[in-house]
């Protein structure tokens, strides 16, 4: 046998070894969101510093303010590759719609095939030890891990990371690399490897509409006294036209255009656009007029309000105005929207709206630039080919939805592109009860990783 295919083979032997190691991390409840879990963070990061020194890595624990980072390196030869994973976990929060304890993980026999079951499985445990197993087997065989490869593991990503730029900033010569590997993104479907090349930026808005000095009685103050939820459900009805387009002046500034190429490629997908919405119990497609559901969740900008909240919400009734009215609003950008004139745009467009006896204060989160990773890359062509050889369908490049901030700080911070590989299903239920992960997508990342390194090599 070749050497690579003598490293799947002990990949495969070792699956039972590998799947009781990652038992022993999903057990560790690190939960970076709450305080009152800082030292199962601890005790995560130590045990992966602890693994990977044991397969040869130089590793340790680095302290922050918040919660710990692990650093790692192999000190190979060849073309420099840091690895990205996180081993902090969302809470488990409602408990009691687990149908077992979220952090005793087994695995189970479902109709589409055996699951572990816990959480953290799939986000992003299950996904991270992937890349450690391909690395153990590759030692194991040949006695040298698999190149020049540095690690970094993350407890602070379900908690907005605020440890993270400071990090990079401070070990940006020692963690700088050629291009890094990130895995916490998913297949295309259960037999389609996927390489994500796009992903939206984010922009989140928190504010507060103020009126009176105090709740006041309807029956006394009704009428004469301004109701700052009325004042907010106007302004926040006028973010949409009635065709789903933002209507904030130059919202769609930096907005691309999809080739028709690349949306003849899309539209070979042939996303499931009624099973999508059915899965979720809906059957309309509700966003912005003249696109796809996979155009309008890869390639459009969105405006969504995410929660609103004021006077009384408790049990029975309260005839109350209040004296404040709460809403969080988010933005997903493409292309190069600028986040900042984005933001700017939104808090001159409630300000202009407020009627008299209202006012209005902002409470700052950071936005994120959209990222686009360049295919033509050679990394990108590999990591492909390498992917397409383990399972039965071709890898395709594909857009994300959602946001993962790492990416853009690679950039901005290190100066380098991510190729972002990973194993998680849309099923997994991450950040919801019952979370779990493919037996096979844990076998088969592990296999994956091995192929993309053997191939990242050449």
């Amino acid at each position: 046998m070749s050497n690579l295919e003598t490293i799947l083979a002990k990949a495969n032997d070792s699956q039972p070894a590998a799947l009781k190691r990652l038992f022993e991390l999903l057990r560790i409840e690190s939960v970076s969101t709450d305080s009152a879990y800082a030292v199962e963070c601890v005790n995560a990061a130590d045990w992966l510093v602890a693994q990977l020194n044991d397969i040869g890595f130089t590793a340790s624990r680095r302290d922050t303010d918040g919660h710990p980072m692990v650093v790692a390196h192999s000190g190979g030869d060849g073309r420099h590759m840091l690895f990205y994973g996180h081993y902090d976990v969302q809470p488990v929060d409602p408990l009691d719609l687990w149908d077992r304890p979220p952090f005793d993980p087994v695995i189970e026999d479902t109709p589409k095939g055996k699951v572990i079951r816990a959480r953290g499985a799939s986000d992003d445990k299950g996904q991270l030890m992937t890349f450690v197993e391909a690395c153990r087997a590759w030692k194991d065989v040949t006695g040298e891990l698999p190149g020049n490869i540095s690690i970094l593991f993350e407890g602070e990503e379900e908690s907005s990371s605020p440890s993270l730029v400071p990090f990079l900033t401070e070990h940006a010569d020692e963690l700088k690399a050629d291009f890094a590997l990130v895995c916490d993104t998913g297949l295309w479907d259960s037999d389609t490897p996927a390489i994500t090349t796009m992903l939206r930026g984010l922009v989140a808005e928190d504010f507060t509409i103020h009126a009176a000095n105090r709740d006041l009685h309807s029956g006394k103050y009704g009428g004469p006294a301004i109701n700052p939820i009325r004042v907010l459900t106007k302004i926040l009805g006028g973010l949409h036209d009635d065709q789903g387009r933002v209507t904030l002046p130059d919202f769609y500034e930096g907005v691309p255009r999809i080739s028709n190429s690349l949306k003849a490629k899309w539209d070979a997908l042939n996303f499931d656009t009624e099973g999508f919405l059915g899965d979720v119990g809906l059957t309309t497609p509700a966003g912005e007029d003249g696109y796809t559901a996979m155009e309008q969740i890869w390639c459009r900008p969105t405006c969504d309000i995410n929660g609103i909240n004021g006077g009384y919400t408790g049990e029975g009734f309260k005839t109350v105005l209040p004296a404040d009215a709460h809403a969080k609003v988010s933005f997903r950008l493409v292309g190069t929207q600028d986040p900042d004139a984005i933001s700017e745009a939104f808090r001159k467009y409630i300000r202009d709206n407020l009627p008299p006896d209202c006012e209005v204060t902002f409470r700052a989160k950071d936005g994120a630039a959209a990222t686009n990773l360049p295919t033509e890359a050679p990394e990108f062509a590999l990591a492909h080919k390498a992917l397409s050889d383990e399972w039965p369908n071709e890898a395709m490049f594909i857009g994300m939805g959602g946001s993962i901030p790492i990416v853009g700080h690679f950039q901005e911070i290190l100066g380098m592109d991510s190729v972002l590989i990973g194993f998680g299903q849309e099923n997994d239920q991450i950040h919801s009860p019952n979370e779990k992960y493919d037996v096979r997508s844990f076998e088969k990342g592990t296999r994956s990783w091995i192929r993309v390194l053997h191939a990242l090599q050449s």
